[in-house]
C-alpha cells in the first residue's frame, strides 16, 4: 500500500533542538491549500494513505480539516496527522479533525517529564499539552502510534518514555535515532550537545522495547542498524515502512525507500560481512561521518 508524505509547510510550535528540518522554516514558504489539495488529488492514483506533516500541520489549524475533508472525498484509507500533538490538547479540535476524517495519530514525545521535553522543544508548556492531546485522542477512540526522537539529552530516558506512554495506553509507539540536521553536522558544540553514540543508546533501547512489549503494546524502532538490535531484529521499523512518495521543501521524491538506501543512509567497509547487509539500511550517511564506523560491527552468526 503505497503512502503519500506530505510536507504542507516548515512552521511550527516548537523549536526542536535536534530537528531534521533545520531552518527550512525560514527559507522555505508554507505550501498553499489549492497546492495541497492538488496534490492530494494526483497522488490519489498511486496512494491509498496520506499523511499530513511539515513542520506542525496544526499550525494552520483551520485549512488542516480542509484539507483532511478532501483527502476523506477523495477515499484516502489512512489519513494520518504527524504532530507535535499540541493542538490535540483542544477535545474540541480533536472532535472536529475525527469528523473530518482523519484516523490516525502519530504525535512526538520526546521525555517522560516536562523538564526533558521542554528543553528539547524549548517550548514551555509542550508536554503538558503533548501528553493532553493523547489522552484526549485515546478517550475519543483513535489510533495513536507516538515517536520519540533519540537523543543525548534523553536516551536514557527511554525506559521512562516508555512506561509513561504504557500508562498513556498507546497504540505503538516508536524510538527513532536522530537524523543529524545541516545546522548540527558543522557545529561540534551542538554535536557534543545533541548527538549520542549508539553503543550508549543501545541498552536503554532495548530496555524500553521490552516494556512496551510486556504490555503488548506494538514497538518498533527506526535508524538502528542491526548489528544494535540484536535480539530484537523483528521491531525493526524499516522492514514495514510502506513505499511512501514524499512532498518536501520544492522538491519531490517518487520512491522514499530507495532514497533512503541510496541518497540518505550508509554502510561501512565491514556492513558486507554481516548477514543482515541485504536487509539492513544502515545509518544516516551523516552519523559515521562524524563519529567513523568502529561501532558497527557485523553479525556473522
Amino acid at each position: 500500500m503505497k503512502r503519500l508524505d506530505l510536507k504542507v509547510g516548515f512552521q511550527c510550535f516548537n523549536r526542536c533542538r535536534f530537528c531534521i528540518q533545520g531552518d527550512k522554516r525560514h527559507r522555505y514558504p508554507d505550501k498553499s491549500s489549492e497546492e495541497i489539495k492538488k496534490i492530494l488529488k494526483k497522488s490519489r492514483k498511486e496512494a491509498e494513505e496520506i499523511v499530513f506533516t511539515g513542520g506542525e500541520p496544526s499550525f494552520r489549524p483551520k485549512e488542516l480539516l480542509e484539507w483532511v475533508r478532501c483527502a476523506k472525498e477523495l477515499e484516502y484509507k489512512t489519513i494520518q496527522i504527524q504532530t507535535n500533538g499540541r493542538m490535540f490538547a483542544y477535545k474540541n479540535y480533536c472532535r472536529d479533525i475525527i469528523e473530518a476524517g482523519a484516523n490516525e495519530f502519530s504525535p512526538a514525545i520526546h521525555g517522560s517529564t516536562p523538564e526533558i521535553h521542554d528543553y528539547l522543544t524549548r517550548a514551555p508548556g509542550s508536554w503538558k499539552q503533548t501528553v493532553q492531546g493523547i489522552k484526549n485522542l485515546r478517550s475519543l477512540g483513535q489510533y495513536v502510534l507516538t515517536n520519540t526522537v533519540i537523543c543525548k539529552p534523553n536516551y536514557k530516558d527511554l525506559p521512562n518514555v516508555a512506561k509513561l506512554l504504557v500508562s498513556l495506553e498507546v497504540d505503538q509507539f516508536q524510538f527513532a535515532f536522530m537524523h543529524i540536521n545541516e545546522i548540527i553536522f558543522h557545529d561540534p558544540k551542538l554535536i557534543e550537545e545533541i548527538v549520542p553514540r549508539y553503543l550508549g543508546v543501545e541498552p536503554y533501547v532495548k530496555k524500553g522495547l521490552r516494556i512496551g512489549i510486556k504490555a503488548g503494546i506494538r514497538v518498533m524502532t527506526e535508524a538502528i542498524p542491526y548489528c544494535f538490535m540484536k535480539g530484537f531484529e523483528k521491531f525493526i521499523a524499516e522492514k514495514v515502512i510502506p513505499d511512501a512518495e514524499v512532498f518536501d521543501a520544492g522538491f519531490e521524491i517518487k520512491d522514499y525507500t530507495k532514497y533512503r538506501k541510496t541518497q540518505g543512509k550508509a554502510k561501512g567497509p565491514e556492513c558486507k560481512k554481516c548477514k543482515y547487509y541485504n536487509v539492513c539500511e544502515g545509518p544516516w550517511k551523516e552519523y559515521p561521518l562524524i563519529f567513523g564506523w568502529d561501532e558497527f560491527k557485523p553479525i556473522t552468526v
